[in-house]
């Protein structure tokens, strides 16, 4: 079986075509090859398919094996692999996902995709279709207690959940290996939860980490980035254009307030292909 390994900004997949390979276990196989140890190493699987419903289909594991509606830095990689790799001509492709079809604009130099700008939808409140288990409707810079301390968290889906933690204190020191697993099973998320730990740098920057549900701490996350920039807009710490800041690079995030969607953009890469 070909695989092809990419990262968007550090945030990293292994891919397989699947208008060519057949995977018969996909979860137990994103569990095999995402240790950096024993596998070929990444934070999760992604199978492209086809489509009925758009031009092609994102299927997404994370390293445990459980099955992802949407990874925004994995489907700038799925818009860079179909076009270099000649599976289509657009620069407007249409990809269906458990999170809904998502619009992306690839942005070319030499007929490779350099930039992929993806339509990531309208940003979630409602606690119940996140979902959080909360007397309120929103869940909008509300005290969470976790593991014995209590943080402001404001939680939103970008087609799968997130709980955005805005803090003083600099998230660069945070230990996640031991605070994210507090959030990601805490019982308030039925689903279990992405977490994004963000500063306020400016009116126009975050600084982000992120602990993703069933993968851990990566290096980006771009959901997430989307979700920090949105829950910032509401809390208005920030405008409706915003740098994102994550270990492995930055991404921009644009809401348009007139149509409530928001856009990300930011860069794919290959890394290597190989035979399993």
């Amino acid at each position: 079986m070909k695989f092809t390994k990419m990262h968007g900004i550090g945030n990293d997949y292994v891919y397989i075509n699947c208008l060519e390979e057949t995977v018969e276990n996909p979860s137990e196989l994103a569990v095999k090859i995402s240790d950096r140890h024993f596998g070929i190493g990444s934070d999760g699987l992604i199978l492209i398919r086809p489509s009925e419903i758009a031009d092609f289909e994102m299927e997404m594991y994370n390293a445990d094996g459980s099955r992802g509606e949407m990874c925004g830095n994995g489907i700038r990689c799925v818009g860079k692999y179909v076009y270099d790799r000649g599976l289509t001509d657009q620069t407007h492709i249409t990809v269906e996902t458990l999170g809904g079809i998502k619009q992306l604009e690839l942005l070319t130099e030499n007929k490779k995709a350099v930039q992929i700008r993806v339509d990531m939808g309208r940003p979630e409140f409602a606690a119940e279709k996140i979902p959080v288990r909360a007397e309120q409707k929103e869940v909008i810079n509300a005290p969470l207690i976790v593991n014995g301390r209590e943080y402001p968290v404001t939680c939103v889906s970008m087609g799968n959940p997130h709980c955005v933690v805005f803090l003083e204190e600099d998230v660069r020191n945070l230990n996640l290996p031991e605070i994210g697993p507090h959030f990601e099973n805490h019982e308030k998320f039925p689903q279990r939860i992405n977490t994004e730990f963000v500063n306020v740098l400016d009116q126009r920057t975050l600084r982000m980490r992120v602990w993703e549900r069933g993968s851990g701490e990566t290096l980006a996350c771009g959901t997430g980035a989307c979700a920090a920039a949105a829950a910032a807009i509401v809390n208005g710490y920030t405008d409706k254009e915003v740098t994102v800041r994550l270990l492995g690079g930055d991404l921009k995030i644009q809401w348009d307030g007139k149509s409530g969607t928001v856009y990300m953009t930011g860069t794919a890469a290959f890394v290597f292909d190989g035979e399993i």
